[in-house]
């Protein structure tokens, strides 16, 4: 009942945040009551973050396959810091990664870029395990780069309004996988129109899903991954998992590469999980 009330932080802060707008006679009645669901629903979303931490007994990391080919950079990843991102969302472990080389940010011009600027926009994205797909959605449109200062500004106060909203604001075109277990994995800022899966359809480990856009809260063309306990965004937890994957010194390893590396997946039997769904 809790949990269900926590995910209308969203609605609580926009109704605050209209108040204090349209609020013309200063500080009164107005303005104070704006104030007031700002922070009620701050509180409500410290609340369902609190809520998403993972509990002390953790499971395992999970042994899935590099959902990307070809070499690829990490960032903001589990490796390097935990939560990775924010508790919210059951991000605790999620990763972003994108294709490299990439036009540099610069702090004036071009404001923005093209999608299509970028070496990931477009490339394909693999299932990391046999599963079915649970949620699907691509018809956001992939918008511009955000690559410089003015790109920055915009893109935090972008994100702040689409927090406001439902997750897919936040998520773009995205999918979701139930890997079985209890183990759902999350494809954000997807391209939209490359969906190549429905809602109901059984996939098998490196069968192509989509394609990498630039939707929902991103700043440029890239992949968010992250594996949670259950299909709910806003109420499931993160989950570790453990890819294996090849430096650009050669040597291979079993885990997440650390922020700001280069990697390029390994494909092997271990990375492989039974299909929950097949027909016994």
């Amino acid at each position: 009942m809790l949990q269900t009330l926590w995910k209308r932080h969203g609605l609580v802060m926009a109704a605050g945040a209209v108040c204090v707008l349209v609020n013309g006679q200063g500080i009164g009645p107005l303005w104070l009551t704006g104030i007031a669901l700002l922070g009620v629903g701050m509180l409500m979303r410290g609340a369902m973050t609190r809520a998403q931490r993972p509990p002390r007994d953790e499971v395992p990391p999970v042994a899935l396959g590099v959902p990307v080919e070809g070499r690829w950079t990490a960032r903001n990843g589990p490796a390097t810091k935990v939560p990775s991102h924010t508790h919210n969302l059951a991000q605790t472990y999620a990763i972003d990664m994108a294709r490299r080389p990439a036009p540099d940010p610069v702090w004036f011009w071009p404001p923005a870029r093209r999608p299509e600027s970028y070496p990931s926009f477009g490339e394909p994205l693999f299932a990391p395990a046999d599963g079915r797909v649970v949620a699907a959605a691509d018809g956001q449109r992939d918008h511009l780069s955000r690559s410089s200062l003015a790109g920055l500004f915009y893109v935090l106060a972008e994100g702040f309004v689409r927090s406001l909203g439902l997750p897919r604001h936040l998520l773009g075109n995205h999918l979701v996988l139930d890997l079985g277990d209890g183990v759902y994995a999350v494809f954000a800022h997807l391209r939209r129109g490359s969906l190549k899966v429905a809602v109901g359809d059984r996939v098998t480990a490196g069968r192509p899903l989509a394609e990498c856009g630039n939707s929902g809260n991103s700043s440029e063309p890239h992949l968010h991954f992250q594996l949670m306990d259950g299909p709910d965004i806003t109420s499931a937890r993160g989950l570790r998992f453990t890819w294996h994957y090849r430096d650009d010194e050669g040597g291979e390893h079993r885990g997440v590469p650390e922020d700001n590396t280069h990697f390029t997946p390994v494909r092997s039997a271990a990375a492989d999980r039974t299909d929950p769904y097949a027909a016994p």
